[in-house]
């Protein structure tokens, strides 16, 4: 009797050994694959062929006031990803006395010269943080807002451009992930403040990972002032990363394109006047903006059936809508 349980108590141990080793290699092999994607974290992204950043995608076409468009099927329902699998605790026979009918035993430990598997642990700056809802809100707007030590910024995301996108920002943010987290990259030659990581390195984000959305290829500028987008390491690597981006730039169209500012890029352009800390750029997550930009609390607001945006004309289209005819013209 007692060698028939220590057998099924053997053979349990050796199962449950089997499971998490064979949890462990998956686990290896997608992390293997995500960083080879990511070669080196969410750091760069090639510009003018000489230097390398990887920033947050931002939105930059005008919201539509016409009826409100619905987010079509592709990429339906929303699908957010485990970035690094971590092991589902299952009751194995030995965990669970009545799956045999024997009481458990104790002293039970694996055969001799076997040690339990570890749970792999998640990288320096992931969090598990549990996922966002797969079927939000596929039309209308939401205002998210940035309440920070320099002032508040607002941004508008169009739902039926980036449901995908601002669902997982708002799911953050009512969970308190961007609370008391600061801007970590200040990058001058695209115009891109890069934040939403609070490890501050530019490895840092939730547990998982989507698919890209309202990407703008082919567009060139692609992205422009006021614009906010999704920081990636390749395609459909987004997590918790952005960039606001405070000037035209030459980044190509393969950034999730999901917001616009519509108050508070004053506060932008302020942390972008100050320029970088000098040797900075070696740092994780550099180059560091000198002046620092904290959000102390970020809320998503409630969807809205019409923007709240209303683009202001840039001094060359004011000059234009106001111009008479010239005695040339007449």
């Amino acid at each position: 009797m007692s060698s028939s349980r220590e057998s099924r108590q053997r053979a349990a141990a050796r199962a449950r050994l089997e499971r998490q080793m064979a949890a462990r290699r998956e686990a290896a092999r997608r992390r293997r694959r995500l960083q080879a994607r990511i070669a080196g974290g969410v750091a760069s992204v090639v510009l003018l062929g000489a230097i390398v950043w990887i920033v947050v995608a931002v939105t930059s076409d005008e919201p539509d006031q016409a009826p409100t468009p619905v987010a079509s099927d592709e990429g339906w329902p929303c699908s957010y990803e485990e970035a690094f699998p971590q092991p589902s605790a299952e009751p194995t026979p030995a965990d669970d006395p009545s799956a045999t009918g024997d009481p458990a035993d104790p002293s039970a430990s694996p055969e001799s010269g076997e040690e339990p598997t570890p749970t792999p642990s998640l990288p320096e700056g992931i969090q598990d943080v549990g996922f966002p809802i797969s079927e939000p809100p596929r039309s209308g707007f939401q205002v998210f807002t940035f309440e920070t030590n320099l002032g508040t910024i607002e941004v508008e995301a169009d739902l039926s451009k980036t449901p995908c996108t601002a669902n997982s920002i708002a799911y953050l943010a009512n969970q308190g992930f961007y609370d008391n987290t600061s801007c970590h990259r200040l990058v001058p030659d695209i115009y891109a403040l890069q934040c939403g990581d609070p490890s501050g390195t530019g490895r840092g984000g939730p547990n998982y990972r989507f698919a890209d959305e309202n990407l703008p290829l082919g567009q060139l500028p692609a992205y422009h002032e006021g614009d906010v987008a999704m920081a990636n390491a390749g395609p459909d690597t987004n997590g918790s990363q952005f960039f606001f981006v405070y000037g035209v730039n030459a980044l190509p169209g393969n950034y999730t394109l999901w917001g616009k500012v519509i108050s508070g890029m004053d506060v932008i352009k302020q942390v972008a006047a100050g320029g970088v800390v000098e040797g900075s750029e070696e740092l994780d997550g550099g180059p560091h903006p000198t002046v620092q930009l904290t959000f102390t609390k970020v809320t998503a607001g409630p969807v809205t059936p019409a923007s709240v945006y209303t683009p202001t004309p840039t001094p060359s289209e004011s000059a234009d809508a106001s111009a008479e005819p010239s005695p040339a013209d007449s």
